[in-house]
């Protein structure tokens, strides 16, 4: 039997503030449960205290059977990680400490040569075998032949970097799956796939014989995977969590049943608390003047006190309200023009315009050069703002922008190394530390020979004003890198908001939006003024757009008018 399981649940953050109140969730054998809840709320936080990352502040834990973890960040990893250590995220304990050893007597070798380190090496290889280390080998060989085209021994040094995001998800999806863990929480597995990658994700979870958690925000994956849906919901002593048995195509009505149902509830204690007091002051008017009244006092007294003991039951959560307003402004009719651009060793030559207004989804697998074609975009704005640090993107022929066009980036990868250890109100310029704007830019600014920032010219209540747009005014004061991944998406858009582009270009802008975030994105592009140039695989995200550019396996660059999903894998000298 395998199962996982946490019981009354509490948890504190360092601030003081409380995050979980009693949670308790139940995952058994089999089941594949949705996690879902607004960005920010605690999902990852309630993974991490399943798996034992955190300890716990108060309840209980139980699981059976061995458990795999996929994190949130993977599919992000931009340090030095090669793809052998993505593999061994994946692999039980045992195997992870043989790892450790064997690299620990390999490297004492090569630095002594001596004869007591070839002996201990000699020992860590078969303390590797043993520990079950070549059979995980032969798995991850077959992980990377499925998600990189490459036999093990030719991917395993690889910087993990060097691969694309939908690359790192799927490499350790394919070794979790396939994985001796009878248990598996999936942090936004769906994350950076693109559709034939989530529709390979969809089946494999649904026929796998494992028990699944997953946090996820993509529709569709829910629809075609969940066995129950469980809901983290924000109160003012932390978020509660509540379970739907039933599909997605019944949750919306069973929230809002349930949301009625608490308000009544609470309506009618509100009501015989009232009853109560009302009782209380009829007996102290009359033992005022009648002393035969002061047990009767007493006993309505001591009952109002024991209705109030266990307090008054929770309300319906408030609903999450995120307002984006990009406004955008005029520029040349051509906002984009390509003739025979080649990114060179992604895609062949292509051409292709991009006119004022257009809304343009960028479509392709995964390492097709989609996220380069955005870069290079970015690139070609001698405005950007602070003249971000962007790697050079090697091509040939001919990229051009149209007048007054002003880029705004959204990274997929939320990676920001400028924000580091920087607050929200800071980076809006609106900090203690920093209040002319941000970065490098703010000192252009000072001198006068840089555009507006997006901090520029807000005050603290300003700053705390679109913070509380994007529902982020609570975390004002909490640094960039500590936010969840869904917190960090809604402060980039944040701040294109403020930049004042006139182009947006959007790297998987939904991969970690919340349902309502990701509809408030939706509708504030539609009031947006210019061009919009968005790489995505979110098939509800792709509706809202009328053109389609589709990075095809053949290396060809097709504009369609439809959505294509089906575009294979880019074969090339890797």
């Amino acid at each position: 039997m395998a199962h996982i399981e946490l019981s009354h649940c509490d948890h504190v953050l360092e601030d003081g503030r409380p995050l979980l109140n009693d949670v308790g969730l139940r995952v058994g054998e089999g089941r594949k449960i949705a996690l879902v809840g607004p960005n920010g709320i605690g999902k990852s936080t309630l993974l991490a205290l399943l798996d034992g990352r955190l300890p716990l502040q108060a309840g209980s834990r139980g699981i059976s059977g061995r458990l795999g973890v996929m994190r949130q960040f993977i599919g992000s990893v931009r340090d030095e990680s090669t793809v052998r250590d993505l593999l061994l995220t994946t692999a039980p304990p045992a195997v992870q400490a043989a790892a450790e050893r064997m690299d620990a007597a390999e490297r004492a070798m090569l630095d002594t040569g001596s004869e007591a380190a070839g002996i201990a090496y000699a020992q860590a290889l078969a303390d590797w075998g043993d520990a079950g280390g070549y059979d995980e080998e032969v798995r991850w060989d077959s992980a990377t032949l499925e998600s990189l085209h490459l036999p093990y021994e030719q991917a395993r040094d690889r910087l993990a970097a060097s691969l694309s995001g939908g690359e790192q998800k799927r490499l350790v999806l394919e070794a979790l799956l396939s994985g001796p863990a009878d248990v598996l929480l999936l942090d936004e597995p769906d994350n950076y796939l693109d559709v034939p990658g989530k529709e390979w994700l969809e089946q494999s979870v649904r026929e796998s014989p494992k028990t699944i958690l997953f946090v996820t925000h993509d529709r569709e994956m829910i629809a075609r995977c969940a066995t129950a849906i469980a809901t983290l919901e924000r109160g003012a002593a932390g978020s509660t969590l509540w379970v739907h048995g039933g599909d997605l195509a019944t949750y919306a009505g069973a929230r809002a049943d349930r949301n009625a149902r608490a308000d009544e509830v609470r309506r009618r204690w509100d009501e015989e608390e009232q009853k109560l007091k009302d009782l209380v002051q009829l007996y102290k008017t009359k033992a005022a003047y009648n002393a035969d009244m002061a047990s009767r006092l007493q006993a309505a007294r001591s009952r109002l006190e024991r209705f109030r003991a266990d307090g008054p039951p929770a309300p319906a959560p408030l609903p999450e309200k995120v307002v984006m307003r990009l406004s955008g402004g005029r520029t040349a009719k051509r906002a984009i023009t390509c003739e025979r651009l080649e990114l060179e060793g992604l895609m062949k030559p292509f051409s292709t315009e991009i006119w004022f207004g257009d809304r343009v989804a960028v479509l392709g697998s995964n390492g097709s050069g989609k996220s380069h074609f955005l870069r290079l975009l970015r690139l070609m704005d001698e405005h950007r703002l602070g003249r971000d640090e962007l790697a050079p993107v090697p091509h040939s022929g001919v990229v051009r922008l149209g007048s007054r066009v002003r880029t705004g980036y959204f990274n997929q990868t939320h990676e920001h190394p400028e924000f580091t250890g920087r607050t929200l109100l800071e980076v809006l310029g609106a900090g203690d530390e920093a209040p002319h704007g941000h970065g490098r830019h703010a000192a252009s600014q000072r001198a006068g020979t840089g555009p507006r920032g997006p901090g520029s010219g807000l005050d603290r209540a300003g700053a705390s004003a679109v913070l509380n747009r994007y529902g982020l005014v609570k975390s004002a004061e909490q640094r960039f890198e500590t936010l969840s991944g869904g917190q960090q998406a809604r402060f980039q858009i944040l701040l294109l908001e403020l930049e004042g582009a006139t182009l947006l270009l959007l790297d998987e802008p939904t991969d970690n939006l919340d349902f309502e975030s990701a509809e408030a994105l939706e509708q504030g592009l539609a009031g947006f003024e210019g061009a919009v140039l968005a790489v995505t695989h979110d098939r509800w995200f792709a509706r809202t757009f009328d053109r389609f550019l589709v990075f095809g396996e053949s290396g060809d660059v097709v504009a369609t008018d439809v959505p294509v999903w089906d575009a294979g894998f880019v074969r090339r000298a890797r």
